[in-house]
C-alpha cells in the first residue's frame, strides 16, 4: 500500500483517502487493542509494531531510490505525511532509531540518496516540522551525519529555522551535550550556516546576559545555554570572532555584571567561566578576563567545548621521573657533580683540618627564638593584633587564639567582647595562611565562652554603618557555628583531642574522691549480685545517652529577636538587604537554623511565630537564593514547634502556606525550591487530620 501511494503520486483517486490511512497506519496498534481485545497479536504491540513500519517505510524509499535511477517519477509527500504524524504521536524516537543509522549509511556516498532524505523531511507538513526535525537531531550521531540528512532544511523553511536556532537553544535545556554539538555544528556547516551560527551566538549572549533570565530562569537552563555559547566560541574561526569583537565583548561583561551579583554559588562560577572562555577566543587585549573560583567537573567540561581542538589533543604527556628532571646535559646528576668526596683532594692537610674529634653539644633540648612565638594569655594576644608587627607573631597568635580562649573561660568573659571587636575588623595584612578559618574558629569560642556580651555586639554591628558585605556575612557565619556548637554538646569533644586543648569548653569533671579509703564497695556488690544471677538471655549492652543541659536554649533569644527586630530599620542609608539578595538570603537561612535548634525549648514557640511573619513577607522574592532560605525557614518552623501550638495561634496562615507552598513546587523554576517545597508539604501533611476538623 505504501509503495502504491509512493507510485501514484498526488493522483485524485487517492487524495481523498489519503487522511483517512495515516490515521489508520499510524494508529493501527490501538485499534487492533481496542478490537481484539485479549486476542490482539503481539505483532500490534506498540514497541513491535512501529519499528516494522519504519522498515517497511525503508523499503518504500529503497523502491524509490531504484525508480530515479531507472528515469522514473516518484513522490515522497505520502511518506513524509506518514513520518511526521508518527512523530507527532510521540514514537519519533522509535521510528528514527530504524531509520537515522541506514539512512546515514546509504548517504555516505550516493548524491540520489541524499536528495530523497532532504526532499523527506522538506514534505513533512508544517504543524509536523517540529517533532520531524527534533527526532532527527537527537538520534544523529555529528553534525556531518546530520548535515547530509537534513539538508538546508534550516534554511528554507521557517518553522525548521525557529524550532533548530530558537527553541532547541533558548527554550529547551533538556538535551545532552553531544546533541548541542551535533545541533551547532550542523549550523557551521551549511553554506550560509556561518552567518547563521554567529547570529546563534548574538542571541545567547543576549540571553545570557539578560539580568530577567538570570533571575528566574533554572540554573540547569544558564548552565545549558553556557554550553552553547563555549560550543559556538569553538567552531568559529578567529577571523569570524574578531570581526564582531567589539559587540561579543559588550555582551560578555553585560552578563558577567548581572552573573556576579547572583547569590548562587553555581551563577556566579558560570558567568565567571564562560567570561573567561569568550576574553580568550577573541583576544581582549594584553590583559584578558581571569577569575579565582572553585574548579569542578562542570567547568572543565565548559572550558573543553570552547576548544577548537579535537578531544585527543587534550590528552597531556606522561610525566617523566623526577629524577630524569635533575639530570645534567652530560648524564650526571647534581650529587654526582657536586659531591665533596669527587670535588676536594684528599691529602694531609685535609687530614689535619678535620673536625672529626670535636665534640657537638647536646642541642636536643634547645628551642629556636624568633618572631614567631604565641603568647601565653589572652592580653598578650589582644596586643599583638592591635599591633600587627610581625607576620609570624601575629600568625603564631591567630593559631593559639582558640586554644588560649578554651582554657581560660574566666579570661575570656573578661576580654571576649573587646577581642571580638578586634578579629572582626581584623585584615589579613601578612597573607597568614588560614586566615579566615582561625579567626572564625577564634570568634566561636568566644561567643560559645562569654555568650550574652560577644553575641549582642555581633547582632547590634551586623545592622551598623561602615561595614562591608563579608564581615557581615562572617558575622551570620559566627552566630551560626556558635548556636551548633551551644545546642551540641558533643561537637567540641568529638573534635578534640584527649589532652584537652581541643576538647568541650565545659569539660566533664572527674568524679571526688571517696573519703573511706577502702577500694570501691560498689563495684564489688555489683560483681557478686552480676555472678550469682542467672539469665537466660543476654543482648548487647550499649550504654545510653548521658543527659546534658542545652546550654543554648537560655540564649537563644539574644541570637534571634536583635537580627529579626532590626530588619525594616536599617541605620545606614543603603539599604543593603534589598540591594544585595545574598545576604538577605544568608540571614533568612541563619533564623531558620536559630530556630531548629531552640527544639523543645519553651521559647521556640515565640522564635517560630516571629519567623513565620518574617518569612511570609518574603515568599515571592524575586531572587533564588532567598526563596530557598524562606523555604529553609519554613521547614524549621514545622520540625521545631509543636503542632498544637501552630493550630491554635496561626491556623489561618498554616492554611495560606499550604496553597502557597503546592504553587512553589509546581511553578517555581528552581529545582532546589521545587523539592524544599514539597518537603514542607510533607511536614504539613502531619497536620491534615487537625486542619480538616478547623471551621471553615
Amino acid at each position: 500500500m505504501v509503495r502504491l501511494l509512493c507510485e501514484a503520486g498526488d493522483a485524485e483517486t487517492l487524495l481523498a483517502d489519503r487522511e483517512v490511512l495515516l490515521t489508520r497506519i499510524t494508529a493501527l496498534p490501538d485499534h487492533s487493542a481496542n478490537k481484539l481485545q485479549r486476542a490482539n497479536r503481539p505483532l500490534f504491540y506498540p514497541e513491535n509494531y512501529y519499528p516494522l513500519l519504519a522498515r517497511e517505510m525503508l523499503a518504500a524509499l529503497g523502491r524509490i531510490h531504484q525508480s530515479l535511477r531507472d528515469g522514473s517519477d516518484s513522490s515522497v509527500s505520502f511518506l513524509s505525511q506518514l513520518l511526521g504524524k508518527v512523530c507527532v504521536q510521540g514514537h519519533s524516537d522509535t521510528v528514527l532509531q530504524v531509520l537515522v543509522p541506514r539512512l546515514a549509511l546509504l548517504t555516505q556516498s550516493d548524491g540520489v540518496w541524499q536528495r530523497i532524505c532532504w526532499r523527506l523531511v522538506e514534505d513533512v507538513p508544517e504543524r509536523w516540522m517540529e517533532s520531524v526535525v527534533a527526532g532527527v537531531v537527537r538520534a544523529t550521531a555529528g553534525p556531518e551525519v546530520l548535515s547530509r540528512l537534513l539538508g538546508s532544511i534550516v534554511l528554507k523553511n521557517k518553522k525548521a529555522e525557529f524550532v533548530l536556532t530558537h527553541k532547541f537553544l533558548l527554550l529547551q535545556y533538556h538535551h545532552k551535550t553531544c546533541v548541542l554539538q551535533n545541533l551547532l555544528g550542523y549550523l557551521a556547516r551549511e553554506k550560509s550556516g556561518r552567518c547563521l551560527l554567529e547570529e546563534v551566538l548574538r542571541r545567547l549572549l543576549t540571553a545570557w546576559g539578560c539580568r530577567a533570565s538570570v533571575r528566574h530562569s533554572p540554573v540547569e537552563q544558564q548552565a545549558y545555554i553556557s554550553r552553547a555559547i563555549t560550543v559556538c566560541l569553538g567552531l568559529l574561526s578567529p577571523t569570524q570572532l574578531e570581526e564582531q569583537r567589539t559587540e561579543l565583548l559588550s555582551l560578555t561583561l553585560a552578563g558577567v555584571e548581572c552573573r556576579l551579583g547572583s547569590s548562587l554559588p553555581r551563577v556566579r562560577r558560570l558567568g565567571m567561566v564562560v567570561a573567561e572562555c569568550v576574553s580568550d577566543r577573541i583576544n581582549a587585549g594584553p590583559h584578558p578576563l581571569n577569575f579565582q573560583y572553585e574548579d569542578d567537573d562542570e567547568t572543565r567540561e565548559v572550558r573543553s567545548l570552547c576548544s577548537p581542538r579535537p578531544p585527543s589533543s587534550w590528552e597531556s604527556p606522561p610525566q617523566s621521573h623526577r629524577s630524569e628532571g635533575l639530570q645534567t646535559d652530560s648524564g650526571e646528576t647534581p650529587a654526582d657533580v657536586g659531591s665533596p668526596g669527587q670535588t676536594e683532594q684528599s691529602g694531609p692537610e685535609s687530614e689535619l683540618d678535620s673536625d672529626d674529634e670535636l665534640v657537638p653539644y647536646d642541642l636536643s633540648g634547645d628551642s629556636e627564638l624568633g618572631e614567631g612565638s604565641a603568647p601565653a594569655y589572652l592580653t598578650g594576644c589582644l596586643e599583638v593584633l592591635l599591633n600587627l608587627e610581625s607576620a609570624g607573631r601575629v600568625g603564631a597568635t591567630l593559631n593559639a587564639l582558640e586554644r588560649l580562649v578554651r582554657r581560660n573561660p574566666s579570661a575570656a568573659r573578661e576580654v571576649g567582647e573587646e577581642l571580638t571587636k578586634v578579629l572582626l575588623h581584623l585584615e589579613d595584612r601578612f597573607a597568614t595562611p588560614g586566615f579566615e578559618g582561625l579567626r572564625q574558629q577564634a570568634m566561636v569560642a568566644l561567643a560559645v565562652t562569654g555568650t550574652v556580651p560577644v553575641v549582642q555586639y555581633l547582632t547590634a554591628e551586623f545592622y551598623a554603618v561602615n561595614y562591608s558585605l563579608s564581615q557581615r556575612l562572617h558575622i551570620l557565619d559566627v552566630l551560626a557555628l556558635a548556636a551548633q556548637e551551644l545546642a551540641d554538646p558533643g561537637l567540641r569533644a568529638k573534635g578534640g583531642d584527649s589532652t584537652g586543648e581541643g576538647g568541650s569548653p565545659h569539660p566533664q569533671l572527674p568524679d571526688p574522691p571517696s573519703a573511706d579509703p577502702s577500694p570501691g564497695w560498689r563495684q564489688i556488690v555489683e560483681q557478686r549480685l552480676q555472678s550469682k544471677t542467672r539469665r537466660l538471655s543476654k543482648g548487647v549492652w550499649t550504654p545510653g545517652p548521658q543527659a546534658t543541659a542545652n546550654r543554648f536554649a537560655p540564649v537563644a533569644g539574644h541570637f534571634f529577636f536583635p537580627l529579626i527586630n532590626n530588619y525594616d530599620r536599617p541605620q545606614t542609608v543603603y539599604d543593603f538587604l534589598a540591594e544585595e539578595p545574598l545576604v538577605l538570603g544568608r540571614l533568612v537561612h541563619t533564623l531558620g537554623l536559630l530556630v531548629f535548634l531552640a527544639l523543645h525549648a519553651p521559647i521556640a514557640i515565640h522564635l517560630g511565630k516571629a519567623l513565620f511573619g518574617f518569612i511570609w513577607a518574603l515568599r515571592y522574592h524575586p531572587d533564588t537564593y532567598v526563596r530557598q532560605g524562606t523555604l529553609f525557614a519554613m521547614s524549621s518552623l514545622l520540625l521545631s514547634v509543636p503542632s498544637d501550638r501552630l493550630l491554635e495561634d496561626v491556623p489561618d496562615e498554616l492554611l495560606e502556606a499550604r496553597l502557597w507552598l503546592t504553587d512553589v513546587a509546581e511553578r517555581d523554576p528552581d529545582d532546589t525550591c521545587r523539592r524544599q517545597a514539597l518537603q514542607s508539604l510533607v511536614l504539613l501533611g502531619n497536620f491534615q487530620k487537625k486542619l480538616a476538623g478547623l471551621p471553615e
